[in-house]
């Protein structure tokens, strides 16, 4: 059995026991939580639900094991014979998340 979930605007494959960083959700380390964020749900052979837009009375348990930034990400811009050159950074903040259940 496996389910297609939506979080932080991206979509992810689960199944029980599965371990995924997703963006930052605010919520503690170590809370049990679940989401109706449910797009697909195949639950046998030939037994699966399609959402329009999301699967009705579906839900996934997951969670929260911690908390922690991605790699640094380095923007560098800069424009030919001006002297313009600027340099920033970027570091996504990520949740990692396992999914303990999946109901449909």
């Amino acid at each position: 059995m496996y389910a297609i979930i939506k979080s932080g605007g991206k979509q992810y494959r689960v199944e029980k026991d599965t371990v995924l960083a997703v963006e930052l959700l605010n919520q503690e380390e170590g809370s049990e939580n679940d989401t109706d964020q449910i797009i697909f749900v195949k639950s046998g052979e030939n037994e699966y639900k399609v959402g329009t837009p999301l699967v009705e009375g579906a839900k996934v348990t997951y969670k929260v094991l911690s908390h922690y930034k991605g790699k640094k990400v380095v923007i560098f811009k800069r424009k030919r014979r001006k002297g313009y050159r600027v340099k920033t950074g970027h570091r996504q903040q990520y949740t990692k998340i396992q999914i303990s259940n999946i109901q449909c």
